[in-house]
């Protein structure tokens, strides 16, 4: 019970990443750089309570390979931050469901892993689902942004690949970095000592939010089976549409929500049975 608890308030926490992108009025580049640096900071403290007797420099040595992962997390967290500025929150936030079967083909590209019948089939449908959100932002300037949103949904794909590839790498401290280089980035890049008091205290709020999101999820996943965490992280779909509806009045086009709706069922229907599967092989 507590991993479930702590994976869904996880996932609901991420389902206001959407909205106070939107409502910041600062550049995504200064709003990179502010999460970057509160939210590492938070990791760095955790990485730090979490690692025991563990020698310092052992919990926080990343080597090539963690700075690759950093990296390639850094890359998909900008196109993140800018394809909230610059679509719908729905949209993001389903294409962004669809990372697990991105996940699977690279990982047959990259390890040769072999994807189940119904993750190839799940994947198929996720993909019809994106062509219909992405067909939907054509006529209506928001083609940049789900496109950002496709970028960064290969991205976080990407990662989760690389997470299994090396094994051997701190996962957490590795998120903290990739944090950390957007703040140095953004600092070169954006104006982020040019906010107002406003933007200021909701960067803190966003900062804040991100890390207690992924510590959250990094515990709960701890203490339940794999498939049921995936399950419990499509609360945040959901989520994170009703606050873009009652915050900023924002509701996606027909398009979106027929492509949304084939996606959640693809998404739905794969993390049940998956769940299914884990519970029965639990109890034989």
């Amino acid at each position: 019970m507590t991993g479930i608890a702590l994976v869904a308030l996880s996932a609901v926490i991420f389902s206001v990443s959407g909205v106070l992108t939107k409502v910041i009025e600062s550049d995504g580049w200064t709003i990179a750089c502010w999460r970057g640096l509160i939210g590492g900071l938070a990791v760095i403290a955790y990485v730090e309570f979490r690692r025991g007797s563990t020698p310092r420099d052992q919990a926080f040595r990343l080597g090539l390979r963690g700075w690759i992962l950093a990296s390639v997390g850094s890359a998909a967290s900008i196109a993140f931050i800018y394809a909230f500025k610059l679509t719908y929150v729905a949209n993001v936030a389903v294409i962004y469901a669809t990372a697990p079967f991105f996940a699977a083909g690279l990982g047959w590209i990259a390890m040769r892993e072999v994807a189940k019948g119904r993750t190839l089939v799940a994947g198929a449908l996720s993909l019809l689902g994106v062509a219909i959100i992405v067909s939907g932002g054509l006529g209506i300037g928001k083609l940049e942004g789900d496109l950002l949103a496709v970028a960064m949904t290969l991205g976080n794909a990407a990662y989760i690949v690389l997470i299994r590839k090396y094994a051997d790498v701190p996962v957490v401290w590795a998120g903290g970095a990739s944090a950390l280089q957007l703040f140095v980035v953004g600092v070169l890049i954006g104006t982020p000592f040019e906010v107002s008091m406003q933007d200021a205290a909701l960067l803190v709020l966003f900062g804040i939010t991100f890390a207690g999101a992924v510590i959250l999820w990094t515990e709960g996943t701890r203490l339940i089976p794999s498939a049921q965490s995936a399950l419990l992280g499509t609360i945040e779909i959901p989520c994170a549409t009703l606050l873009a509806w009652v915050i900023l009045n924002e509701f996606p086009p027909l398009a979106a929500v027929l492509g949304g709706s084939v996606i959640m069922l693809a998404v739905l229907w794969h993390a049940v049975i998956d769940y299914r599967q884990e519970k029965h092989e639990t109890f034989q």
